[in-house]
């Protein structure tokens, strides 16, 4: 998933809408056993495009970490500029995220949400994970440390210590043939884990828009068979409609959504009115919203989060 707002959009990530980010922060401040505090460094990074940049995150912080691939989640913690590392009261253990939000805003940890695009075990021990941003130039606060990332800089991440955990949202019933899967450049790290992680016999049909021809990746023969890639902007709800993609027998479709909220609902509406899709064979995730951006999203799922405590926790 790649954390995302209209400014400041990490990809692959979930950022995620407030329904997402309320959920991992549930996760959080519950201490749900299934995720945990692994403290990362900046390895290197690559310019994907002009869309978007690759950081790999190592150290021997990160032992334990295990994705569970696809489109894993996970909440990134980023240190302010003149920060060596994030200021994050992990110490305080399970109420550790009410100290954070006590915290000034002007200290306390920027938190994200983002997927993991690929997680590596090293011949020699220890692991890597690529985590890939879509930069907004100087817009936000994330876009603004990826762009400016460099080996040796502190991050800690609030991730998955078991690979089946509740943060992967790609999970296709048994005996699924057909996958459809719908992504703007935001969701476009989940959507290539995706396609990497299907199996060889399941038919992809796969619609995912970039802002740039050079933006365009390569991804597996046996999913690049079935994608197509769309430049521009407002085209995955046209192109969806137009596409042709069974739903009915052995080859009923499980579709992923995932980008800009309102391009997702309409999608899901497409799909369950007038294709006859089974609602629960639908994933579908806002990674952002037009008009709002990142910390407006955070203060929603903040406030959701607040009023309700107990229900959140009680769902982690």
């Amino acid at each position: 998933m790649t954390a995302t707002d209209a400014t400041d959009a990490p990809a692959g990530a979930s950022a995620t809408d407030a329904t997402a980010t309320a959920d991992l922060d549930a996760d959080a401040a519950a201490a749900v056993e299934q995720f945990g505090f692994f403290a990362a460094e900046v390895v290197r990074s690559r310019r994907l495009g002009p869309t978007m940049t690759r950081i790999t995150l190592g150290g021997p912080g990160l032992d334990g970490f295990a994705s569970g691939g696809r489109d894993q989640s996970f909440s990134l913690f980023l240190p302010h500029p003149g920060q060596d590392a994030p200021v994050l009261p992990v110490e305080a253990g399970a109420g550790w995220f009410a100290e954070w939000r006590a915290l000034d805003e002007s200290v306390r940890a920027v938190m994200r949400s983002y997927t993991v695009r690929s997680q590596r075990e090293l011949p020699g021990g220890g692991t890597e994970l690529d985590v890939d941003f879509a930069l907004h130039g100087d817009t936000g606060p994330a876009s603004r440390w990826a762009a400016r990332a460099e080996p040796g800089d502190r991050v800690l991440l609030l991730g998955p210590a078991v690979a089946d955990n509740r943060s992967v949202g790609f999970r296709p019933p048994a005996g699924t043939r057909t996958v459809l899967v719908a992504a703007d450049e935001t969701a476009l790290p989940a959507a290539a884990a995706i396609l990497e992680w299907l199996p060889e016999d399941v038919t992809v049909h796969a619609f995912l828009q970039v802002p740039h021809a050079e933006d365009v990746q390569e991804l597996p023969a046996r999913a690049a068979d079935g994608t197509r890639w769309l430049v521009g902007t407002d085209l995955l709800v046209g192109a969806v409609r137009a596409a042709e993609f069974p739903v009915d027998g052995e080859d009923r479709v499980y579709a992923w959504l995932a980008g800009e909220a309102g391009t997702v609902r309409a999608l899901r509406r497409h799909l369950v009115g007038e294709r006859g899709v089974d609602r629960r064979r639908i994933e579908f995730s806002g990674y952002w919203r037009r008009g709002a951006s990142e910390e407006d999203l955070r203060a929603e799922a903040l406030a959701a989060y607040e009023s309700a405590p107990a229900e959140g926790a009680q769902e982690a």
